[in-house]
């Protein structure tokens, strides 16, 4: 639900023209909220860029992109997102929407790793955690309690003895891939929660300047996640409030 406010005005207009999902993407960056200035993102051309320094960007269809050219240096020197007409590039869409700033900063460590080390078979243990952050991330403001049961997956502890702490819990999704497998939901889909505690915010403008201040070389390098099944979360999961659900190893691994 909370996607919805963009997705329902994008999937819209993706309907009335199924090949120009950039174009749905960029009428919905115009229309929200009532302006008419284009989204404006962090300046991921310095390396200290801030909320303070705003770039317009657009989407354009996929084929833009030069074949001899890496999909995130194409961001960074031209802030042009390609996209084709998928599910996967639909929730990435909404995710530059949603979060700009942030999309913006992996976008812009991508594009320097690129720069300097070329693109090779294996991206290294900094792209590998972009990555894995830009596609399967969610982030979690909960209590301490909360916090200390996931980082040593005691899921019975977290689900069910803790289970009504959960209610001052919030789950925010970030990674469009994570997104994307929702579309069809199976028990064992696991986010990657950032092993930070988000702070208690009230807007996804205040989540995304928190977030984006967040990403940087030196701490995302130690890989810093937790896995969470989502499907251990309350109300999140049908049958979830029994507590054998959480007996399943395949999913709540040790």
């Amino acid at each position: 639900m909370p996607w919805a406010c963009w997705g329902e005005q994008v999937q819209r207009q993706w309907r009335q023209h199924p090949d120009e999902l950039h174009v749905a993407l960029n009428q919905c960056m115009f229309s929200h909220d009532e302006t008419t200035t284009p989204l404006k993102l962090n300046d991921p051309t310095t390396a200290t860029a801030s909320a303070s320094d705003p770039l317009a960007l657009r989407f354009v269809p996929q084929h833009d992109l030069p074949a001899d050219t890496a999909y995130e240096s194409y961001i960074f020197q031209h802030k042009q997102i390609p996209t084709r007409n998928n599910a996967h590039d639909f929730f990435n869409g909404l995710c530059w929407l949603r979060y700009p700033k942030s999309k913006a900063q992996l976008n812009r460590l991508q594009a320097q790793a690129i720069a300097q080390d070329g693109v090779n078979a294996h991206r290294g243990v900094l792209r590998d955690a972009l990555t894995l952050f830009d596609e399967n991330a969610a982030l979690l403001c909960a209590p301490p309690l909360i916090w200390e049961a996931l980082q040593h997956k005691q899921w019975h502890e977290l689900f069910v003895t803790y289970r009504d702490s959960w209610k001052e819990a919030r789950c925010v999704l970030f990674g469009h891939a994570l997104l994307e497998k929702l579309l069809q939901p199976y028990k064992g889909i696991t986010a990657h929660v950032l092993c930070l505690p988000m702070p208690s915010l009230a807007t996804d403008e205040e989540v995304d300047t928190w977030l984006c201040h967040q990403l940087t070389v030196e701490w995302l390098t130690t890989k810093p996640f937790v896995p969470l099944p989502l499907s251990g979360i309350p109300g999140w999961w049908a049958g979830n409030q029994a507590p054998d659900f959480y007996e399943d190893k395949k999913v709540f691994r040790d």
